[in-house]
C-alpha cells in the first residue's frame, strides 16, 4: 500500500520543524558563576567613603535569540550576610539594618527591556526594568546593562544609585551615633554567566 502526503501537509509541517528547531537552538540558559562576579554597594558618611562587597551572588539568564539578543529571563540575588566591609562593626550595623534575621537575600528580577542597541558583535547596551527587592520591600527599577557575550560567558555590568531609606532601611550609625553613613548608595556589578550544558 502506498501513502500519499500531500504536499502542502509536507511543506507546513517541515515548516514547523524548522522554525521550532531553529528556536530550541537559540535558546541559551546560563548560571552566574559567584567567583567571577563582583558586586559592591558604595555610600558615604560623616567620616569617609565606605564600600561593602558582596561575597555570595547567584542568579540565572536565558536569552531567547543570541542574533537579536532577546532577553528572556534575568535574575540576580545576593546572600545579604555575604555583604563584606573588612570591619566586623560595620558589617554587623549593616545586617541590622537590612534585618537580616528575616531577610536572607536581596534579589532582582527582570520585567521588560524597554531598549537593545546593539554595540558590536555580540556586544550590546540594555535598559531593563525589573523587582529589586531589599529588606523586604519590593521596588520597581531601570537599569542600565553593559551586554557581552564572550563564548559560553555571558558578560553583565551596571550600575544603579538608590536611597536606602526608600527601601525601609536605616542607615546605619557607629560609634554610639558619632559616625552616621548618608542614605544615597551605589550599587556597581560586573557579572559573569556560564552557559549551562
Amino acid at each position: 500500500m502506498n501513502f500519499i502526503i500531500k504536499p502542502s501537509v509536507f511543506y507546513i509541517t517541515t515548516l514547523f520543524v524548522g522554525l521550532f528547531s531553529f528556536q530550541v537552538a537559540t535558546s541559551q540558559t546560563f548560571k552566574l558563576n559567584n567567583s567571577s562576579s563582583e558586586l559592591e554597594v558604595q555610600g558615604t558618611s560623616s567620616l569617609h567613603d565606605w564600600e561593602i562587597t558582596a561575597e555570595e551572588q547567584s542568579g540565572d539568564a536565558e536569552i531567547e535569540n543570541t542574533e537579536d539578543f532577546a532577553i528572556k529571563t534575568l535574575s540576580f540575588s545576593v546572600k545579604a550576610e555575604s555583604l563584606k566591609s573588612g570591619k566586623s562593626g560595620m558589617d554587623k550595623n549593616t545586617y541590622k539594618a537590612l534585618n537580616t534575621d528575616k531577610h536572607k537575600t536581596i534579589d532582582f528580577n527582570l520585567s521588560s527591556v524597554s531598549q537593545m542597541e546593539k554595540i558590536s558583535e555580540n556586544h550590546f547596551k540594555a535598559t531593563v526594568k525589573g523587582d529589586l527587592t531589599i529588606s523586604g520591600v519590593k521596588k520597581s527599577i531601570s537599569l542600565t546593562l553593559n551586554i557581552k557575550l564572550e563564548g559560553a560567558k555571558l558578560l553583565i555590568e551596571g550600575e544603579k544609585s538608590l536611597k536606602m531609606t526608600d527601601y525601609g532601611v536605616k542607615p546605619p550609625k557607629a560609634l554610639l551615633g558619632t559616625i552616621k553613613t548618608g542614605d544615597a548608595i551605589k550599587i556597581v556589578f560586573k557579572s559573569v554567566f556560564d552557559k549551562k550544558s
